[in-house]
């Protein structure tokens, strides 16, 4: 096999603000491995345990050229790589190329390969924390460019709770007439009082679910949170292997998992299936990534009750193609692999 990397910056049309802070733009490594004729793509959105793109391919060049010969099995792969401490975000990258090889192989989409069907739930569209003033614009725009039939809206604001609502009010205002379903991410940025008194507001204004009202650091609260709860709880944070559901699952709803947290395609399906033992909620989420990591995900949009790839919507350009937006589903190419490629 023969590997290549390859990166490039990706900036977005709208910087991107949640509770922790500020995004404007990101450097992706984009990895290619080759066998005879057949070659597969990947992408790693630089996060923990590889903070840049130089420190992923880093990681996954002294990796893979200190092994005898890392093998095409995706399952085999992944547990080396965690064994050897890569980072879930670098490794990400690897195993969708690798996914992507096999089904350029067979001749088969990577959906069919996994024998899961072309179909998905509209997936939602991230509106980042905004000033009110700046809420109705952008939600006109995101309507117009994409036909949302969901906007998550990130809350958790540094200036608290009343901020939040101010903007939830907002976008909630913005969206009538328009049959535009709305989600909450706190992404942390609550206290156990905050969280309590925001779900209960927020399921009187027509809020599906709240996404991760706790720091990861207080998941020890989520017991008493959960407790008479208003709406429906995911976790994102607090999950990033099947292993750690089991320690969680009487305490929430539903886990959103995202490729770059778990490394890839092969761990997903894994939190996938620990999560329905468990009776939980699915959702697939995205860090900033291209075409290329969320053509994966999509893939296995079969799987999850809520959708969250739309980071590649606010790249402005998106270095990569083979993804449409239909109806407000993500939609790939019907070819072999996961559908995308790399633009020149």
């Amino acid at each position: 096999m023969r590997w290549e990397y390859d990166q490039r910056e990706l900036k977005k049309r709208h910087a991107l603000r949640i509770s922790r802070g500020v995004s404007a733009s990101s450097t992706n490594l984009f990895v290619t491995v080759q066998t005879k004729n057949y070659f597969g793509i990947g992408e790693a959105a630089p996060g923990t345990g590889a903070a840049t793109a130089d420190l992923c391919q880093q990681q996954l060049t002294e990796f893979i050229n200190t092994q005898d010969g890392i093998t095409l099995n995706p399952f085999d792969s992944w547990f080396a790589a965690r064994e050897a401490a890569i980072a879930p975000c670098a490794w990400a990258a690897v195993d969708i190329a690798l996914w992507d090889l096999h089904g350029k192989i067979v001749g088969q989409p990577l959906h069919q390969l996994l024998g899961l069907p072309n179909r998905a739930v509209a997936t939602s569209v991230t509106i980042g924390i905004l000033p009110p003033d700046e809420v109705r614009e952008r939600v006109a725009e995101i309507l117009d460019l994409t036909d949302a039939k969901f906007l998550k809206i990130k809350l958790g604001s540094p200036s608290g709770i009343d901020a939040d609502q101010m903007m939830y009010m907002q976008v909630w205002e913005s969206v009538q007439g328009s049959n535009v379903g709305l989600r909450v991410d706190a992404n942390g940025g609550w206290t156990l009082s905050d969280a309590r008194r925001m779900i209960s507001w927020l399921s009187e204004h027509n809020c599906d679910y709240v996404e991760q009202p706790l720091n990861t650091n207080d998941d020890d609260q989520l017991e008493e949170l959960f407790r008479n709860r208003a709406l429906p709880i995911f976790v994102d944070e607090s999950v990033n292997f099947s292993t750690d559901i089991p320690r969680l699952a009487r305490f929430i709803d539903g886990v959103n998992l995202k490729l770059m947290k778990c490394g890839g395609i092969t761990e997903a399906l894994r939190i996938v299936a620990t999560a329905r033992a468990h009776k939980l909620g699915t959702m697939i989420g995205c860090m900033g990534e291209s075409s290329v990591s969320i053509a994966a995900g999509a893939a296995i949009g079969a799987l999850f009750d809520h959708i969250d790839l739309d980071s590649h919507l606010n790249l402005d350009p998106d270095p990569a193609s083979g993804l449409d937006l239909k109806d407000g589903v993500v939609c790939m190419e019907s070819v072999p692999g996961h559908g995308a490629s790399l633009l020149c």
